[in-house]
């Protein structure tokens, strides 16, 4: 088969990667143009492009893709059987999709019809979901919306966040890849569609998982300790709150349980507090602080401007007081 790659971030490498190491031959990639992610503005390219080029393979960046002529009209000249689209982040319009002979495919990271749209491992671990996984769809003009051809699911660890499930997730994105390709191919050699299920038919609730915002970033102590746990995980490393008008951000945390003994104090303490007030200061743990429910205990943090710290070095560096309070 030859392929167009369509990805832009760290997470489309895997599958890129396995099919420029497969029988495929990966004719050229497509991506997002450099943008300016230093201090000093240097225009720094995707990692899909940094991968292209030290693999010498014709790379595109196209600032438009709606009504691009030459664009399209240089996409045609390739001949290409396939498009294989994962997190390139532009939404393709008919005339791309209707460009590769065989079509245009996507990894989507959830289980579909769940969690359609442009976040949706963030929204899984937000919304406490036990499994995720990854679907192959072939791209149509709706959101994630098109015939499925195979999924993988897999189990969401307690431990698991925002980076170690992307890794997951990516990696499984190659390895069904290359295996819904060779599905792919049974059907061509048929001239059938018997492998694709439509969405409608799944018995999952239709969700969407809307761009993070901001104001997702802001930890809200007044919210439940599972939620405020959730959202840490969900949206690390970037997930914050304030102290003495710093930003900080908070890397991690334990929601206490009510059944250690030794934290027993603090639920009473707790009880009788309004959310964001630091409750204690535990030497080689960190800094016990109240929510809505249960208390957490703020384990790693990263103050604007510092190194990310833990525990005893934490405490020492924000030099808190039993009393104070953390603001969203």
């Amino acid at each position: 088969m030859r392929i167009i790659f369509w990805g832009t971030p760290e997470y489309s490498l895997s599958s890129l990667d396995i099919f420029i190491k497969s029988k495929h031959e990966v004719i050229a990639v497509v991506t997002q143009l450099d943008k300016k992610r230093s201090r000093g503005n240097k225009l720094i390219p995707s990692p899909v492009k940094s991968f292209a080029l030290k693999e010498s393979i014709k790379i595109y960046t196209p600032e438009t893709i709606r009504g691009n002529i030459p664009f399209m009209n240089e996409l045609k000249s390739l001949s290409c059987d396939l498009f294989i689209v994962i997190a390139y982040g532009k939404i393709l319009p008919k005339e791309i999709l209707e460009i590769p002979k065989f079509g245009c495919w996507n990894a989507h990271a959830s289980l579909l019809p769940r969690w359609r749209g442009a976040a949706p491992i963030q929204w899984c671990l937000m919304k406490g979901d036990e499994f995720t996984g990854v679907g192959i769809i072939k791209m149509n003009e709706g959101l994630d919306t098109g015939d499925l051809l195979l999924e993988k699911k897999i189990k969401i660890d307690n431990n698991d966040n925002l980076n170690t499930l992307t890794k997951k997730l990516s990696i499984l994105s190659a390895n069904l890849f290359i295996n819904a390709i060779s599905l792919l191919e049974e059907d061509i050699n048929k001239n059938t569609n018997s492998q694709l299920t439509k969405q409608n038919t799944i018995r999952r609730e239709i969700t969407y998982a809307r761009m993070i915002e901001k104001s997702d970033y802001k930890v809200d102590w007044s919210d439940e300790a599972i939620k405020i746990s959730r959202k840490i995980k969900a949206l690390y490393p970037r997930a914050n709150t304030t102290f003495r008008g710093k930003n900080l951000k908070i890397i991690k945390i334990n929601v206490l349980r009510s059944d250690e003994s030794k934290y027993e104090k603090y639920f009473i303490s707790s009880n009788h507090s309004e959310p964001g007030i630091i409750l204690a200061l535990i030497e080689n743990e960190g800094i016990i602080i109240s929510t809505k429910t249960d208390p957490i205990i703020l384990l790693e943090a990263k103050l604007e401007g510092k190194n990310i710290t833990s525990k005893n070095q934490l405490i020492q560096q924000l030099k808190p007081s039993v009393g104070e309070y953390f603001s969203d």
